[in-house]
């Protein structure tokens, strides 16, 4: 017999935008989800991902709390609240203690940082990076378009196109990108109105400047160190307040997929007899 939802162990490595959508649907589908992330995580939308718990210790997102915790003991205790763990843990070797039934890399790094589907019955891999068959058991498309949220179960994700998708008319124009390498400092906060031409953040004293009207919907972390053209903040030109702090529709499609993906599995004969 499949295990009961409340009884599934998942392990998210990454805890930005969409790892965050990931794990937020899962924990409403009662599963017992926990992240690992890096000490110093480079996330934009940190209203609505969960790696911003490494800095304050905890953090919700739409109900849902992740707690930073340090042992497998403290993560029990969170997951008896209805909350998820959330382990500074990179190479994620908190799994050989926990053991979790399923591993979701949903880094966003484009290529695959040690993730292996020895590692758990099912590993899912997000994006480009993966095989299907081979180095993960499942690929869910994390692309725009028609696929967005597709289930692979042989071969990959399309490649990332590196071109920000237009909200409002806008792609490139929205985007905030660092002007050299150094220490960030933000000069707005998330859910400000900004205007063309105003400095947003700063990089060693070189402004970041809006090049568009709209909300700032994403910004790094202040202290953070960014290399020259990285990705420091996004505006929204919808002027949309209140969309920086609900998940996007990107990261629910993305998190659907990932659903599918192991309520499939849980039926698969392979995850009954591993």
């Amino acid at each position: 017999m499949a295990p009961d939802l409340s009884e599934l162990t998942v392990l998210i490595r990454g805890g930005g935008e969409m790892a965050s959508g990931i794990a937020h649907r899962l924990r409403r589908c009662h599963m017992r989800v926990l992240i690992t992330e890096v000490a110093a995580p480079t996330t934009v939308r940190r209203a609505v991902a969960f790696a911003e718990a490494v800095f304050q210790g905890r953090h919700a997102i739409e109900g849902v709390e992740a707690v930073r915790v340090s042992s497998p003991e403290e993560a029990l205790a969170i997951w008896k609240e209805g909350g998820i763990p959330l382990f500074v843990d990179p190479e994620a070797r908190v799994r050989e203690a926990i053991r979790p039934e399923v591993i979701v890399d949903a880094i966003m790094a484009k290529r695959n940082t040690g993730t292996d589907s020895s590692q758990a019955r099912l590993v899912v891999g997000v994006g480009p990076g993966f095989r299907a068959g081979a180095n993960v058991h499942a690929v869910v498309e994390s692309n725009r378009g028609h696929n967005l949220g597709r289930v692979l179960w042989e071969g990959e994700a399309e490649q990332d196109t590196g071109v920000p998708a237009p909200v409002g008319g806008y792609g490139e124009e929205r985007v905030l990108r660092a002007p050299r390498e150094g220490l960030f400092k933000a000069l707005r906060e998330i859910g400000d109105m900004v205007s063309v031409g105003e400095a947003v953040a700063q990089v060693n004293g070189v402004p970041l400047q809006a090049r568009i009207r709209g909300v700032l919907r994403g910004l790094l972390k202040d202290g953070i160190k960014v290399e020259e053209g990285m990705k420091a903040g996004d505006i929204d030109p919808r002027g949309e307040r209140g969309y920086c702090y609900v998940i996007s529709d990107k990261a629910r499609a993305i998190a659907g997929g990932v659903l599918e993906a192991i309520l499939h599995f849980l039926k698969d004969p392979r995850f009954r007899s591993v």
